[in-house]
């Protein structure tokens, strides 16, 4: 795959919250507003960018029956210096965030590009792997705040549109809202795409994107 891929793969193709439906928790909670979806995808992206260049440059030193737990060390270390910088110069944000700002050291997605990808690849590609998948889950959050915080507030990046014009429909703001604007959102990425991004997959081992991981762990295992 060459580098332009690996850096719009992310984008539609992988989308991790359109397509791959990773990180729905922070997607649904924090998307209130838009500005709230831009921080929480701005914080993600630096995180994922710098373990994805931390574990790349580290693979080959990190014994592999530690690497996941090594994985979550390094990630968050990341976490902490992110928090610290949001809450230092951006109170505002850490305090819409709460504790998802934390939580990202969970996030599938961070853990899921260091396992499949970052462990496997160059520096290089594992940075613009990072990007590409930032951007892509800062576009759908933002894109999910603006259309909740429009519906249901009125306003759009705090700046009142229709806020006196056309009543609010509050239930935007709330979690039945989120998920039908995300639903929405899928099925319109399945639509433009006429279905090739979001296939069919097998249940089980045999649809998982890490089953040759796991194949090759369970042997190594084995031996």
């Amino acid at each position: 795959m060459n580098r332009l891929a690996i850096l719009t793969n992310g984008l539609i193709k992988e989308n991790p919250v359109l397509v791959l439906l990773l990180g729905a928790c922070p997607s649904l909670a924090v998307t209130t507003m838009a500005v709230n979806g831009l921080g929480m995808g701005v914080s993600t992206m630096l995180v994922l960018l710098c373990s994805n260049i931390a574990i790349s440059l580290l693979k080959d030193f990190i014994p592999d029956k530690v690497r996941i737990p090594a994985f979550v060390v390094l990630i968050a270390g990341f976490v902490t210096i992110v928090g610290l910088l949001v809450k230092a110069y951006a109170p505002d944000l850490d305090q819409a965030l709460g504790i998802f700002l934390p939580l990202i050291v969970v996030n599938c997605i961070i853990l899921g590009r260091a396992e499949i990808f970052a462990s496997k690849n160059g520096v290089i590609n594992s940075a613009l792997d990072a990007i590409g998948m930032g951007l892509g889950f800062t576009m759908a959050l933002f894109i999910i705040g603006s259309i909740r915080e429009f519906l249901g507030g009125g306003t759009w990046m705090g700046i009142a549109i229709t806020t006196g014009i056309i009543e609010p429909m509050a239930i935007f703001m709330l979690a039945p809202g989120g998920f039908f604007v995300y639903g929405c959102l899928i099925a319109l990425v399945n639509r433009i795409s006429r279905g090739r991004v979001l296939k069919k997959r097998e249940m089980g081992c045999a649809g998982c994107p890490s089953s040759n991981t796991c194949n090759q762990a369970s042997k190594g295992g084995q031996e």
